[in-house]
């Protein structure tokens, strides 16, 4: 069966406490919006921060033109070790979850083209570079039993009351993303380039609230309208750069990437007697154009330090097929704030061996907002969130490295640290946005917030060869 665009209800930054599901808001900002990219070791404990000076293919993510300062050639594959933990809490009690993942997170190479001695132009050299990141997410909160429910069968006869006994989103997935890009070296003093990037998700979401009856003291599992749901897509962006020796140990650069126009394949499930079923729709997303400027100092051979700044220039937004679309567009305009982060990265080199370090921060995505909400003893009140959906990162790298000339091994790892306010079980029958459990709905006119704190370490090893 197809559907073409959900019927929902609500305005403006109330959109999330109607839509279909609050993970469609997080993952837009999350997976479809993120500047966060894996590359290789020296890139990943550099924090990314390579913007001004290149010479890693990883630089594509930031400034294709980092692609025209290799003077070799050189390939190399990356293995990531991934574990993300989330730490839940509400009404005084706390959830710990971990995922763990290893995966090959990146692969790629730079070919390096030598031009005739006496043309300004020194060097055209082409660059692939491919990343591949797991999107998998678990937070679990506990139950309150000060939350509590009245429950009608299909005939809206009354027959229990529940109180809520916890909650879990659930996302399964990956995002990759592959990038080419041409770069070129003018008279050692100015490097350009120009890159595409082929995007792709693959997303399962799952949002299910427990709750536990009065009458027998079972507990049981609702599934919230709409959910679960999956997602394939496909993106596509483009890249342009430059970077600039101001003077020997000086270098400024910039560039910009378009929004990635996504193409959204979905596939959910609609919870709506007696005509329950899958459904199927398209949707098409243009994420944030961005801009970056960079700034590198480097004295000597031995020691560099880079800072990029990125700045979205543009919102999220969907292309309206519907009621739906129109909503999170009108969120994102009036909620959502533009892209913004900054990252520091240096590396130190004591003859073949190399250290690095890197620092970033992202900020929050999104707005204070203010929603009907359950404090932990059960009364309902507007309440005013920071970091609600999405909050601020840091993200801390670091890394070694050994050149053995024509082969080097790379290791890095990175400490990232988010904390957000996770809203859930908002919805109601005349929306059709509640929890369903057989012929059972749960509505509620607020939504319980936890606090979720998501913690990654993330190990990478880089295995290179020069030629």
């Amino acid at each position: 069966m197809i559907k073409k665009s959900f019927i929902v209800l609500g305005i403006s930054a109330a959109y999330f406490a109607n839509a279909q599901d609050i993970s469609t808001l997080r993952n837009t900002a999350d997976i479809y919006s993120n500047s966060s990219s894996i590359g290789s070791a020296k890139y990943n404990g550099m924090a990314g921060s390579m913007g001004a000076l290149g010479g890693d293919f990883s630089v594509m993510n930031t400034n294709p033109a980092g692609i025209g300062v290799s003077i070799t050639s050189e390939m190399s594959g990356t293995l990531a070790i991934q574990n993300s933990k989330n730490a839940t809490s509400l009404a005084g009690s706390s959830l710990d979850y971990k995922v763990n993942n290893t995966d090959l997170a990146n692969v790629g190479g730079v070919m390096a083209f030598q031009l005739d001695g006496s043309s300004l132009w020194k060097f055209v050299n082409i660059g692939v570079n491919y990343s591949n990141r797991s999107i998998e997410d678990y937070s679990e909160t506990s139950g309150n039993g000060n939350v509590n429910f009245d429950i009608y069968d299909g005939t809206n006869t009354l027959i229990d009351n529940v109180a809520l006994a916890g909650h879990a989103y659930n996302r399964y997935g990956d995002v990759s993303k592959m990038s080419l890009a041409v770069g070129g070296n003018y008279d050692n003093r100015i490097y350009v380039g120009a890159g595409l990037n082929f995007h792709s998700a693959a997303i399962d979401q799952y949002d299910s609230a427990a709750f536990t009856s009065s009458l027998d003291n079972s507990t049981s599992v609702y599934d919230k309208q709409y959910t679960p749901f999956s997602e394939s897509s496909t993106g596509f962006s483009a890249s342009v750069g430059v970077i600039g020796k101001i003077n020997p140990p000086f270098r400024l650069g910039a560039s910009i990437e378009t929004p990635t126009w996504w193409s959204i394949a979905r596939v959910y499930n609609e919870y709506e007697n007696p005509t329950d079923g899958t459904y199927t729709e398209d949707r098409n997303l243009s994420s944030p154009m961005k801009a970056t400027v960079s700034a590198a100092y480097v004295p000597n051979k031995n020691f560099a330090i880079n800072v990029d700044y990125t700045l979205g220039l543009t919102k999220s937004k969907y292309k309206v097929f519907g009621n739906a679309e129109t909503e999170l567009n009108n969120f994102f305009s009036d909620n959502s704030k533009n892209l913004s982060e900054v990252k520091v990265g240096a590396e130190y080199r004591i003859d073949a061996f190399r250290l690095r370090g890197g620092y970033g921060f992202a900020s929050s995505p999104f707005d204070s907002m203010s929603i009907s909400a359950f404090s932990d003893n059960g009364t309902v009140a507007n309440t005013s969130y920071d970091d609600l959906i999405v909050g601020k990162r840091t993200t801390i790298g670091a890394g070694i490295g050994y050149d053995f000339r024509s082969f080097y091994i790379d290791a890095a790892y990175q400490n990232l640290n988010s904390e957000y306010k996770s809203p859930f079980l908002r919805g109601s029958t005349g929306s059709n946005t509640g929890y369903f459990s057989d012929n059972y709905i749960v509505e509620s006119d607020a939504s319980v917030v936890s606090n979720v704190k998501n913690t990654r370490d993330n190990f990478f090893i880089t295995l290179g060869w020069k030629f």
